[in-house]
């Protein structure tokens, strides 16, 4: 069973806050002794509170202090080359977040275009109604399948040999060959009304072109694709 998720939020609760700090310390200073102990390192800890007259320490005084100073003789790139505090933890937790989120807006796109593409294949859609930016999309969707379309039949092409062989001679690599055509007569419908459209905006912009050219790997709307992600 999955251990619950911690709630990092202050308690309010008199009580079960001392509760919470005293289980937490003991537990802290018992983990910092076998982080010592296992890994055969220097380690110190100070807590203070606002009910104690004194911060507790540990392993001991003199042990904290001969911690810290061997720490405040080191060079500064050295010291801060593996700190951590709660400003780094939330920093680092937002660009994590940040990525996770660009990466699920760029499947769910590319999700969008392959719905879109199949609806074109299959008629339900025509390429001459979609604005420019997915447009654009498509045509970097249809780019792609392609050349998935091209690696497979080169994956597959020993074992298409194979099986003409046992198969009398009769060529069996056609299969993909309608599909391919498919694809690349849609690709075409797209770039003609790509064009179209750009002849519009020519139009109304009294001659300024405002196509951009789609970029490999790259979506009309700002997002870049990863290959990494679409396998």
């Amino acid at each position: 069973m999955a251990r619950k998720r911690l709630d990092l939020t202050y308690i309010a609760s008199d009580s079960k806050r001392n509760a919470t700090l005293k289980k937490r310390r003991n537990g802290l200073m018992k983990k910092i002794n076998e982080l010592t102990t296992l890994c055969g390192i220097e380690a110190c800890a100070i807590i203070s509170t606002p009910d104690d007259l004194q911060p507790e320490v540990w392993p001991s005084h003199l042990g904290v202090q001969r911690v810290l100073y061997k720490f405040c003789r080191m060079p500064e790139m050295e010291k801060g080359k593996k700190m951590f505090n709660q400003e780094n933890f939330l920093s680092q937790s937002i660009m994590k977040a940040r990525e996770q989120l660009r990466k699920l807006r760029n499947e769910n796109r590319k999700k969008e275009m392959s719905l879109l593409l199949f609806q074109c294949l299959s008629c339900e859609n025509s390429a001459n109604n979609l604005n420019m930016t997915n447009l654009s999309d498509l045509s970097w969707m249809i780019d792609l399948t392609l050349k998935e379309i091209e690696q497979n039949i080169i994956k597959n092409q020993p074992q298409q040999d194979a099986l003409v062989s046992t198969n009398g001679g009769e060529p069996m690599n056609g299969e993909n060959a309608p599909l391919v055509s498919h694809v690349q007569g849609l690709m075409q419908i797209n770039m003609d009304a790509m064009q179209k459209q750009n002849l519009a905006m020519d139009s109304i912009n009294g001659g300024g072109n405002l196509m951009h050219p789609t970029r490999e790997f790259g979506l009309s709307n700002g997002m870049v694709w990863n290959e990494n992600y679409l396998h």
